[in-house]
């Protein structure tokens, strides 16, 4: 069976393996210049294809996920924080909290850095391997208003309610109306131990009910979203909510 390179590259791409088909050639070269076994040419194909198609499906995700930016933690500083140590950092980078679906609420008022940090909390999480998608409250109220007659909406909630972590930015920054409210509550509730949630926002949980404008429907969203919850004021004290269970 004597086959040219370029049928050999044609076979791969029949075999939807285009990636490797483009870089056949170069492995080709390294089998011989390093004299690689069968088996150590084979793992060469196979690692470069793997490696090619999670660089691809981390594309996708990070398509999906609609960041406003890609900041990593990488850039974030931690010097200018005073309730977020380096430990607390590093253990929310390791993503073990989503695992366990704990939610996180980022307090503080603009420019502190809430929104970098649940992006690059995202996108450690986007390299892991999770599906994530962020919003912003207005977005979000949008979206949930015009699902039942906007296809485009109905396909961005679909994608949000399949996340295992959703990203809301700026929760509270305008009153709901009712309707507005109990959107948002069976939101939540869908999302309940289903899914991890990362809230920014300047005002914190007793300030919310004022917002929604029903004691009923506060009460219910906190008793999901804080039931397992670390919650930060950035620049400020760590925030502990009292009979909860807690990350750190």
């Amino acid at each position: 069976m004597n086959h040219t390179v370029k049928e050999i590259q044609s076979h791969f791409k029949q075999l939807r393996l285009a990636e490797t088909a483009e870089e056949l050639p170069q492995l080709l070269r390294e089998a011989e210049k390093s004299s690689w076994t069968y088996l150590e040419f084979l793992e060469a194909i196979t690692h470069f294809e793997l490696k090619k198609r999670e660089a691809k499906s981390v594309e996708r995700r990070l398509k999906w996920a609609r960041f406003p930016y890609q900041k990593t933690l990488l850039e974030f500083s931690i010097e200018a924080q005073n309730s977020l140590s380096e430990r607390q950092l590093t253990q929310l980078q390791e993503i073990n909290w989503l695992e366990q679906q704990y939610n996180l609420i980022l307090l503080g008022p603009p420019g502190v850095g809430k929104t970098h940090l649940a992006v690059g909390l995202g996108i450690e999480a986007i390299n892991k391997g999770f599906q994530v998608y962020f919003v912003t409250m207005g977005e979000l109220i949008q979206l949930l208003k015009t699902e039942e007659f906007a296809h485009k909406s109905q396909v961005q909630m679909k994608r949000l309610r399949a996340s295992d972590l959703v990203i809301i930015d700026d929760l509270m920054y305008m009153a709901m109306d009712q309707r507005e409210a109990n959107l948002f509550f069976q939101m939540i509730n869908h999302l309940y131990e289903q899914s991890s949630i990362i809230l920014t926002s300047n005002k914190s949980p007793d300030q919310w009910g004022e917002l929604m404008g029903d004691e009923g429907i506060t009460t219910a969203i906190l008793d999901r979203l804080l039931h397992r919850v670390e919650v930060v004021h950035m620049n400020g004290d760590s925030y502990r909510m009292k009979n909860r269970q807690n990350l750190f």
